[in-house]
């Protein structure tokens, strides 16, 4: 089968994988808005999958529609023989690729031996990636630098650039660390070396602390990293993956755009840059989007859930509220309105408010 990473930009720019996040309608709403290169589903779990029981509760994680390519279904596991299996039914459904999550630091994933467990067992993590290679999709790894500290990448991610995968997505922090602290940029160069020592085809990607596209092509300038992927930023700024125009044929001078960058990556900092005009020239500009914006994009997020729901499988309305902080925040009674909105019980409901 075609490798689809091969044919992507650099870099090329990922929306993360992320649990009770990247469904079907959140992937649509941030493509809406400014569309990545590659989307990832949800974490699926392989057992699950394999489960005559389990199968219909991975068939929404797994729902993706056409226009939604490339995109690689993230599986979390630690049984080869269910790898095989779901590798074959992944090609079947027309996936572009598998992203195999050793990375997770949920302690209950953890417990299974799965996620960032595989970390301390690289044996049989060599042997769920072989795996995974059977449907003939193009397989990727996303981890962390390590167990405990971050000294200790070096063995890990060696061994996994050993096994010739397609994509290596680190995660800069141990599993340890989770995100108690700022993502080690400082060992990118160090990584980057290894990997074109070992496995100079295979793709690097970073994440961890990257705020948005402008964030991410400076490192990318940088460091020589081919691929950046955000998650957490998509919280702060639903945008995130955006161009900006500094020339005519909108290039962007990443050196002269520093000033711009917002300072906090936390989900609860600021969304926009105080002092900075909207896009309207060839001037080194930031887009602002305005409170209208932002709650149409809230209107689009309540189309897609009854859309899907109608045309793909029921979806319940309650986990909808969680993302109304990333729409309803940063304008004169936002909060009041937010706080109306979580007592919403159905879409119309919500609509209605937002009149």
């Amino acid at each position: 089968m075609t490798n689809f990473w091969n044919n992507l930009p650099k870099p090329f720019f990922a929306l993360a994988p992320m649990e009770a996040v990247t469904d079907v309608v959140w992937r649509h709403v941030i493509a809406d808005a400014a569309r990545p290169d590659v989307f990832f589903t949800e974490f699926v779990n392989a057992s699950s999958f394999c489960s005559p029981k389990g199968t219909q509760s991975t068939r929404g994680r797994l729902t993706f529609t056409s226009d939604e390519q490339p995109i690689v279904a993230q599986i979390w596991g630690n049984k080869p023989d269910e790898f095989t299996k779901m590798s074959l039914a992944l090609a079947e459904m027309g996936y572009a690729g598998i992203d195999i999550n050793m990375g997770c630091p949920d302690k209950s994933v953890i417990k299974t031996g799965s996620g960032s467990a595989l970390i301390r067992t690289p044996e049989l993590a060599g042997e769920l990636i072989r795996a995974a290679k059977t449907g003939g999709l193009p397989v990727s790894v996303k981890t962390r630098l390590g167990d405990i500290k971050a000294i200790e990448w070096r063995d890990w991610i060696g061994f996994l650039l050993r096994q010739d995968i397609a994509n290596l997505t680190v995660h800069l922090r141990t599993r340890s660390e989770m995100s108690k602290v700022k993502a080690h940029f400082e060992l990118i160069p160090n990584i980057k070396k290894l990997r074109d020592e070992i496995a100079p085809n295979t793709l690097l990607t970073i994440n961890g602390d990257i705020r948005d596209r402008e964030h991410g092509l400076e490192l990318a300038n940088d460091y020589g990293i081919d691929g950046i992927m955000i998650g957490r930023g998509v919280f702060n700024n639903p945008f995130a993956f955006e161009k900006f125009r500094s020339s005519p044929d909108d290039s962007f001078d990443i050196a002269a755009s520093k000033h711009l960058q917002p300072e906090d990556d936390e989900v609860s900092g600021p969304l926009f840059v105080p002092g900075v005009k909207p896009f309207a020239s060839c001037d080194i500009e930031r887009n602002i989007h305005n409170k209208k914006e932002l709650l149409n994009l809230l209107n689009l997020h309540l189309d897609l859930h009854d859309k899907y729901s109608n045309e793909l499988e029921p979806r319940k309305f309650d986990p909808l509220k969680r993302f109304f902080k990333i729409y309803v925040r940063d304008f004169p009674g936002a909060s009041e309105l937010r706080e109306k909105l979580m007592h919403t019980k159905n879409t119309d409901e919500a609509r209605q408010l937002l009149k």
